[in-house]
């Protein structure tokens, strides 16, 4: 005797039939892209390597860095955690960075730099960016946030992102990184394809008034936007970039597209994450030109293996 076909059942039925159009139309719409976006998308519905999960995975990839180019550009990990709750009893020292392995777009940072009247957010609203003194960092709070985070299926949005359903979801508590000014240091995004890094995105202000700059890796800076405004006076060249291209093009050698987040302090180059889908599949471009020479060094495989 079947089971009685309840609403919640239909919905589901709805929905499932849904998602599966959904693929379908997306299959069809990046069957054959062109702009760097299109690209991201079919990656995105068609490379299900377990590569790609461990370059997703903030706690995995540092076996992979350490393997690819050497355990001296990562940071300190002071833990990795299956129950958040460890966090309350960590020895730390008094400034650290606590962030999900699942996912994109948290952190807490925790130091003596942090503006006087930052305060952590609540728990239920604690997928964000965070800068807090140490006085202000109540580990029980943070624990709670930690729980928030492993509670979340990261990447369900309209470009579901396959891959953060495939590892675990854990709470990764890092060494603070300071840049020369003593704050915390630019990220330096380098777009590799097939081993070959050909543009460099430089992110400033990252809890103050955010910049973002676009160069080629000769450090010619390009007349382009990704939505947030230029810094001003133009970013100089690094002194380490020529080992920072060599870092990336090390770690994008077994894939067609990743994109290489580094840090570049006075003394070292660090390691950030490996992004195999950079803003989720919807990068903005201005003008949306660039859209197109950003796609055209990925020659993307019919089929991945």
């Amino acid at each position: 005797m079947r089971a009685p076909i309840t609403p919640w059942r239909r919905r589901f039925r709805r929905w499932r039939e849904h998602s599966r159009l959904v693929r379908v139309w997306r299959l069809a719409r990046t069957a054959n892209p062109v702009t760097f976006t299109d690209k991201v998308r079919y990656k995105m519905l068609r490379d299900r390597r377990q590569l790609i999960v461990t370059f997703a995975d903030k706690a995995a990839v540092r076996g992979y860095v350490e393997a690819a180019v050497g355990a001296r550009y990562l940071p300190k990990a002071y833990g990795v955690l299956d129950d958040p709750r460890e966090l309350e009893a960590l020895e730390l020292p008094e400034s650290y960075v606590v962030k999900p392995t699942h996912g994109s777009g948290a952190v807490v940072v925790v130091s003596p730099a942090a503006p006087a009247e930052a305060r952590l957010p609540e728990a239920r609203w604690g997928w964000v960016y965070a800068h807090v003194r140490p006085e202000h960092a109540n580990r029980e709070h943070l624990a709670a946030i930690g729980e928030g985070w492993v509670s979340k299926l990261y990447g369900q949005g309209p470009n579901k992102e396959w891959v953060y359903g495939r590892m675990p979801r854990r709470v990764l508590v890092e060494e603070y990184l300071v840049g020369e000014d003593g704050a915390v240091p630019e990220d330096f995004k380098f777009f590799v394809y097939h081993g070959v890094v050909h543009f460099v995105q430089v992110d400033g202000g990252r809890f103050g008034e955010r910049t973002q700059d676009f160069f080629r890796p000769d450090w010619t800076h390009l007349d382009m936007s990704g939505g947030l405004p230029w810094r001003s006076p133009t970013p100089p060249r690094p002194a380490r970039l020529d080992e920072m291209l060599e870092i990336a093009a090390r770690l994008g050698t077994e894939t067609d597209f990743v994109r290489v987040d580094l840090y570049h302090l006075p003394d070292r180059v660090i390691f950030g994450e490996l992004t195999n889908y950079p803003a989720g599949g919807d990068s903005p471009f201005e003008p949306e030109s660039w859209n197109a020479v950003f796609g055209e060094p990925w020659r993307v495989p019919r089929r991945y293996r």
